[in-house]
C-alpha cells in the first residue's frame, strides 16, 4: 500500500472544504428579528415579563404581516412569502420556548407573564387554523406552505398545553415558595 503524501491529503482536505463551504453558507440561520427587536430583547433581559411580552408581541406582528400580506392583491408569489412569514414566526415562538425554559430553570416566577403567553397562544391557533382553513386557496399554492403550517400549528399546540400545565404548576410552587420572585432577585437573594 501507498502512503498518501502530506500535499495530497491537504489538496484533498481543501477540495473537500470548498466545496462544502456554499452549502454551509446557504445553511446559516436566518434572524427573524430586526436590529430594533434585538436591542429590545437585549434591554429586556433580565426581565421575564417584559421579555416574554416582547416575544409574544412580534410574533404576533408576524401573523399580522401574514394577513395583510394575504390581503393585498397586488402580492406576488404569495406561497413563499407565507411560507417564508411562517418560518418566522415559527423561530420567534421556539426563543419564546427557550426563554420560558430558562426562566423555569432558574425558578423564575413567570406567572404573569405567562398569562398572557397562554392568552397569546389561544390567538395564534385561531389565525392559524384560519389560514389553513381559508376557502379562496388554491389546492397547489397550499402545498407550498402545508408542511410549515402544520409544523407550526402543531408547536403551538403543544405549546399552549405546555403553557398551561407549567402555569398550574408555577401556582403549586408559589404556594410553596418555591420561585424566585422580582424582588429577591433584585434584593440579591434568590432562592
Amino acid at each position: 500500500m501507498i502512503a498518501p503524501r502530506p500535499r495530497h491529503i491537504l489538496g484533498t482536505l481543501l477540495l473537500i472544504i470548498g466545496a462544502l463551504t456554499p452549502v454551509a453558507s446557504a445553511q446559516r440561520h436566518h434572524d427573524p428579528l430586526t436590529q430594533q427587536e434585538i436591542d429590545q430583547i437585549r434591554d429586556a433581559s433580565w426581565e421575564p415579563q417584559q421579555r416574554l411580552a416582547l416575544y409574544v408581541q412580534f410574533a404576533r406582528a408576524r401573523l399580522v404581516k401574514l394577513e395583510q400580506m394575504r390581503a393585498d392583491p397586488k402580492v406576488k408569489d404569495r406561497p413563499q412569502q407565507t411560507h417564508d412569514i411562517l418560518s418566522d414566526f415559527l423561530l420567534l415562538y421556539d426563543e419564546l420556548n427557550d426563554n420560558i425554559d430558562t426562566y423555569v430553570g432558574r425558578k423564575d416566577d413567570i406567572r404573569k407573564p405567562l398569562k398572557g403567553v397562554i392568552a397569546a397562544d389561544t390567538e395564534f391557533q385561531a389565525k392559524l387554523r384560519a389560514l389553513k382553513g381559508a376557502a379562496r386557496v388554491k389546492p397547489e399554492e397550499f402545498r407550498e406552505y402545508e408542511f410549515v403550517l402544520t409544523n407550526v400549528l402543531d408547536t403551538v399546540d403543544d405549546s399552549a398545553v405546555d403553557h398551561r400545565k407549567l402555569l398550574e404548576d408555577q401556582d403549586d410552587a408559589a404556594k410553596h415558595k418555591k420561585l424566585n420572585t422580582e424582588e429577591s432577585v433584585k434584593n440579591g437573594r434568590p432562592e
